[in-house]
């Protein structure tokens, strides 16, 4: 993923809180000798200890097929798309310049997070994995606990293989044109405010958010 310095991330506080609200993504794998890489995507929860980067906690189906390459290679990629959304050119063409000069482009927020990948496989710990994975997309509470050998979901624990990624590395990117004058971005802004369609009001907020002050 190419990072320009104008959409790199501002501090690692963005890139954290990002990835807390964005919870869903595409875990690639290597492919074993002779075979494309494995592309799953998963619901995760992310924690932002232990380690410097943190970790993630997911699990799969065991009759996937990818466990034969994660077990060959414990290298992967977690990678995190959203926020994104479609400029028309004649939104972006320079002040003083006819519309249809403007360049079309894309806005959006990526994460990718290279982790080390550790399979789970005893009942105890695959139970509470998944109990922290329910509380994060169910704070409220309303389903069981997960318990070896207890109802209703102690039967289903050897079906899933669990999943500890830790990270090693973290690319953010917040691609929001902060390369464009102030004025352009913001009447881009104004553009997609007006549109209001899938994604358009958080690209937008991303792209004020991260005008400089004197802009």
């Amino acid at each position: 993923m190419l990072i320009h310095p104008w959409d790199a991330t501002t501090d690692e506080t963005e890139w954290r809180e990002w990835l807390g609200r964005h919870d869903f993504g595409q875990l690639a794998v290597n492919g074993l000798p002779g075979e494309p890489p494995w592309v799953q995507p998963a619901h995760f929860r992310y924690e932002a200890e232990p380690g410097p980067y943190g970790r993630v906690l997911t699990h799969l189906a065991r009759p996937n097929p990818l466990w034969r390459a994660l077990e060959a290679d414990a290298q992967v990629l977690l990678s995190v798309v959203d926020d994104y959304v479609y400029v028309p050119g004649h939104w972006t063409a320079p002040e003083g310049e006819p519309t249809e000069h403007g360049t079309p482009t894309s806005y959006y927020a990526a994460v990718q997070l290279r982790c080390v990948a550790r399979v789970v496989d005893d009942p105890a710990e695959k139970a509470e994995l998944l109990n922290r994975q329910v509380a994060h997309f169910q704070p409220d509470g309303g389903t069981a606990r997960v318990a070896p050998g207890e109802a209703p979901f102690g039967r289903l624990l050897p079906g899933i293989r669990g999943l500890v990624l830790d990270v090693t590395e973290v690319r953010a990117k917040f691609k929001y044109a902060g390369n464009k004058p102030a004025g352009v971005q913001r009447r881009v802004a104004a553009r997609l405010a007006e549109r209001a369609g899938p994604g358009d009001l958080a690209a937008r907020a991303h792209q004020l958010r991260r005008l400089p002050e004197d802009g």
